[in-house]
């Protein structure tokens, strides 16, 4: 089995979540097995993948293994179904600003009932549900999944903090445990965990890496195989590698690079490493294979490291082969004089370089009549740091008023692509960005900063688009000038936009993961040789002993009369 390691998956979601579903498709149509594994707990999950195109039998959470809910027919809970235990006739009112009811048992306050809003559910499916005491205190949330089953519950202490986290199967068997103590300096914090197998079985561990630990054991061991191994692909590292690398039983580790593995992408050889990525790199033997997205960043990661692993280079990208048969849409049909971006609205991102660009190819050449379109989640870390650089950069530059669109995030980054003509990037560092290869196979020309990695290679300098040095804005503004005032180069541009972006088709990705595929499948069987299952004889009470004892006897007198 192959596995895709992630934390979680939303409705908003990153570069990396993206590439795992177009992987995912992959090899859904190339028919080899895969799941999308998740450890962070989330009633939506199921949800938001169906969204996207996932099957539950493609899913694997944390949660749900342990909870044995992950393929669970879908049920409706509504407000009235919740017993609250109490005999009589109880009222509810309604608090549709909240979606919420709340319950009462004549003035007595019994509960708060919280429903999904109706982006997800039309029918006020319960959410969850917060209970009182008699003097008015919450005591207890239920908190439901989706599919209509209590998943959770939270117990509070008399000093309203959380105590205790109970996870429970769809038949509401307790699954999982957490507890929270005080530390030495009084502050109430996670301090352990207990897992409870169908047999009885108890595990303590001390922490959520134990915990993690404990499930990849178990699914290792449950999709051992002697002929194809057990590959874990490491999307997302934190808390996974700490664990990945010490599994008792073997299977094949990869090391899957998002980012840039330097903290400054400019000097990959010297810089300080990228934090998410330091424990791993440090054991980077410890892995089978290590994979990046760019052909230059295999070769920094060698110059550097020295690994004895193996490398792979493969695009996180997939365009589907049937996309190349659609119509392509001339620079004329578009809106003229576009540039559009769908990314996260980030500081590192550094769109405010690309308004100045803006800006300046305006002052430049005063025939132009541009206007820049940002489709993504707006980043508010560091004081809302990306909004600011932005604004700051609107005033330098006044005759950008009026022409810089932010639209927030979109599940349709195609229609927004094909309405635009030149897609920028000032980005400081990148791990491959899908969203600039998505937008040159709608035909977007790119003009981006020499930046590692994706974007100079996505970029074939004077073919699709432009490359100018980092941070060189102005040098941006002149391709700008340059394109926008030359139809005729645009569209020459674009259309080596669509053909450059071949590179990238479903049959072409898929020639690096069946190579992958193929060097695992080489190497298992001497890996094989180590497997040492769990003891399942000898074990039980003295009676099954016994009664096991006088079968295997019975068995052998008879054989021998045979």
């Amino acid at each position: 089995m192959n596995f895709f390691m992630n934390e979680g998956f939303n409705s908003q979601n990153s570069g990396i979540e993206h590439a795992q579903l177009k992987r995912a498709l992959l090899f859904r149509k190339n028919k080899v097995p895969f799941k999308l594994v998740f450890r962070q707990w989330n009633p939506l999950i199921h949800h938001w993948l169906h969204i996207a195109g996932m099957h539950d039998n493609e899913i694997l959470s944390l949660f749900d293994y342990f909870q044995h809910a992950t393929n669970v027919k879908n049920k409706k809970i509504t407000p009235r179904d919740i017993d609250f235990g109490i005999r009589g006739q109880l009222r509810y009112q309604k608090d549709p600003r909240a979606n919420r009811y709340l319950v009462f048992k004549g003035n007595i306050l019994l509960g708060r009932v919280n429903y999904f809003v109706k982006d997800i559910s039309d029918h006020k499916q319960v959410q969850s549900v917060e209970l009182f005491d008699g003097f008015g205190n919450l005591y207890r949330v239920d908190f439901f999944d989706l599919r209509g089953f209590k998943s959770m519950v939270q117990w509070y202490t008399p000093d309203n903090k959380i105590g205790t986290e109970v996870w429970y199967t769809p038949e509401g068997r307790p699954a999982i445990e957490d507890f929270y103590r005080k530390n030495a300096l009084g502050k109430m914090k996670k301090s352990g965990w207990k897992v409870r197998d169908e047999d009885g079985t108890v595990h303590n561990l001390t922490s959520g890496g134990e915990l993690i630990r404990l499930f990849l054991n178990d699914v290792n061991d449950h999709y051992m195989n002697s002929k194809m191994p057990n590959i874990f692909i490491m999307d997302r590292s934190d808390v996974y590698e700490e664990e990945l690398l010490y599994l008792r039983n073997p299977c094949y580790k990869v090391l899957h690079l998002h980012n840039c593995q330097s903290g400054d992408a400019t000097k990959p050889n010297t810089s300080i490493l990228n934090n998410n990525y330091e424990y791993s790199l440090v054991n980077a033997n410890q892995y089978n294979a290590i994979i990046s997205a760019t052909h230059k960043q295999t070769r920094d990661v060698i110059h550097r490291f020295h690994p004895q692993t193996d490398m792979f280079t493969i695009p996180v990208g997939v365009i589907p082969d049937k996309h190349f048969d659609e119509p392509r849409i001339p620079m004329k049909d578009r809106k003229q004089g576009n540039i559009v971006v769908t990314a996260r609205i980030a500081a590192d991102k550094r769109f405010d370089d690309v308004i100045r660009a803006m800006g300046l190819a305006m002052k430049k050449d005063p025939k132009l009549d541009l206007s820049i379109d940002l489709y993504g989640y707006v980043d508010h870390s560091n004081h809302d740091a990306a909004s600011k650089h932005i604004k700051k950069a609107m005033k330098e530059f006044p005759n950008t008023k009026g022409r810089v669109h932010l639209h927030g995030y979109t599940n349709n980054v195609a229609k927004y692509q094909k309405q635009g003509q030149v897609y920028p990037l000032a980005s400081m560092m990148e791990g491959f960005n899908l969203a600039m290869m998505e937008a040159q196979s709608e035909g977007d020309v790119g003009v981006t900063y020499d930046c590692n990695y994706g974007p100079n290679e996505l970029v074939v300098n004077n073919k699709n688009g432009y490359i100018v040095p980092m941070g060189g804005w102005k040098k941006m503004s002149d391709c700008f000038v340059k394109l926008f005032s030359n139809p005729k180069l645009l569209q020459k541009m674009s259309d080596n936009a669509y053909e450059l972006s071949k590179r990238f088709s479903e049959t072409n990705v898929w020639k690096g993961w069946k190579k992958l595929l193929d060097t695992a499948k080489k190497e298992w069987p001497a890996m094989y040789k180590q497997y040492r299952p769990d003891i399942s004889e000898g074990l039980g009470t003295p009676r099954q002993l016994e009664a096991k004892e006088k079968r295997l006897a019975k068995q052998s007198k008879s054989q021998a009369k045979a």
